[in-house]
């Protein structure tokens, strides 16, 4: 890190790996883990955890703290999210386990979808949408299925009436959702669920946007006006007006620009002061992990090109259906699509990279983190499908086998 000259310029320019530290560090991702705070202190941290239907190696949601703690109990992991009170789920980056203390800070979008008056071009009766309200007054928290149904048909557009309004007031906040149940939204009167505390909280749009900007600079360490945006999934016009007040200082990053030349970015003061030293995590991470979610700037931090090929045909993906970037040392230096067969978990797919195209001096963290995952989700074995170099297999399968 080199200062800057004064007070007019940025207050500092990193370098590539100083940026790539800060965001590692800031992710939770290189140092020593707070197991003390566990999963909830994750979430806090982060300030979103996307959720997503794919279930491979596990949930999206339950990757996250794994990929930061480690072999932390999958039961653990959903009683620390669900139900306890400590959380909610609302539309951040995209449908999002959020930390509870974070409800007042979403007023300004619930505040824009009421303004809009329908959700995502439904509509629906006002008498419909006060039924379902009273049906939570009166009985507690309940699923859509609970509540009369949440299909017309078996196609999985046609929502009901019932789940069109119970949406609509989820997305206006007269409804929060704290809890799933097999995968279902459990929906409660947002004045019975929420603390009082926090339900009574009036904030303007701006002090919203700004406190969630702040936060997702400290969640990024170190971001562009992109990747600040992207984050909380904000507009512009929401950004721009409150980034400099924000507590975010400008800095520029050498590497970050067009042919490699310097950009313009804003920091955290906090991951500023201390330089990014630990142990680095070695793991597999989801896909949606908040440290790759954005992929122009996984390209920008680590130079890969990573893209979630679940909805691309069979016979057009690159690397899997699943995907999982392989992270160790502080870099992305791999990929491997999972599945599992009983107790055996399948790396359907492994790529590595390395110089001069070899990934053979990742092979041992490669082995490291599919033994750890195997182990997690209780699987006592592990069988690799295609590797990209198959000069590397030996050396693999004997690594599996200790």
């Amino acid at each position: 890190m080199t200062a800057a000259a004064d007070d007019r310029t940025p207050v500092t320019v990193l370098g590539a790996d100083d940026a790539r530290r800060i965001a590692l560090r800031a992710q939770g991702l290189l140092g020593a883990p707070d197991r003390r705070a566990g999963v909830r202190g994750v979430l806090r941290h982060l300030g979103a955890v996307q959720l997503d239907t794919i279930s491979v190696l596990a949930r999206s949601h339950e990757l996250v703290p794994y990929a930061r703690l480690g072999a932390v109990g999958r039961p653990a992991v959903e009683a620390a999210y669900w139900g306890a009170g400590a959380s909610f789920e609302y539309w951040s980056h995209a449908a999002c386990i959020l930390p509870v203390e974070e409800w007042p800070l979403f007023a300004f979008r619930r505040r824009r979808y009421r303004d809009r008056g329908h959700l995502w071009g439904h509509q629906v009766a006002p008498e419909t949408y006060r039924a379902v309200l009273d049906k939570l007054r009166a009985e507690g928290p309940l699923t859509s299925t609970e509540l009369g149904g949440a299909k017309r048909t078996a196609e999985w557009w046609d929502w009901s009436d019932t789940k069109i309004a119970v949406e609509r007031a989820l997305a206006f906040g007269d409804v929060v959702c704290t809890e799933r149940r097999s995968w279902k939204r459990v929906y409660a009167l947002a004045e019975q669920a929420v603390p009082d505390a926090l339900f009574g909280q009036e904030r303007s749009d701006r002090e919203c946007v700004r406190t969630l900007v702040a936060q997702a600079g400290a969640a990024l360490g170190v971001a562009t006006r992109a990747d600040l945006l992207d984050y909380h999934r904000l507009r512009a016009e929401e950004l721009d007006p409150v980034l400099e007040d924000s507590g975010l200082v400008p800095v520029e990053v050498a590497g970050w620009g067009p042919d490699g030349g310097t950009a313009a970015a804003w920091a955290d003061p906090a991951a500023l002061a201390t330089a990014p030293r630990g142990r680095h995590r070695t793991t597999l991470l989801s896909p949606f992990d908040s440290l790759v979610w954005d992929r122009a700037r996984t390209e920008r931090i680590f130079g890969m090109t990573h893209r979630l090929e679940a909805y691309t045909p069979k016979h057009k993906r690159v690397h899997g259906y699943f995907a999982m970037p392989l992270l160790t040392g502080g870099r992305l230096v791999g990929r491997v699509d999972p599945a599992r067969e009983g107790r055996t978990l399948v790396a359907r797919q492994v790529s590595l990279t390395g110089d001069r195209g070899s990934g053979a001096r990742h092979v041992e963290a490669l082995a490291t983190a599919l033994r750890e995952a195997a182990a997690w989700v209780g699987c006592d074995t592990v069988r690799v499908g295609a590797l990209h170099d198959e000069r590397l297999r030996p050396a693999l399968e004997k690594l599996l086998a200790e």
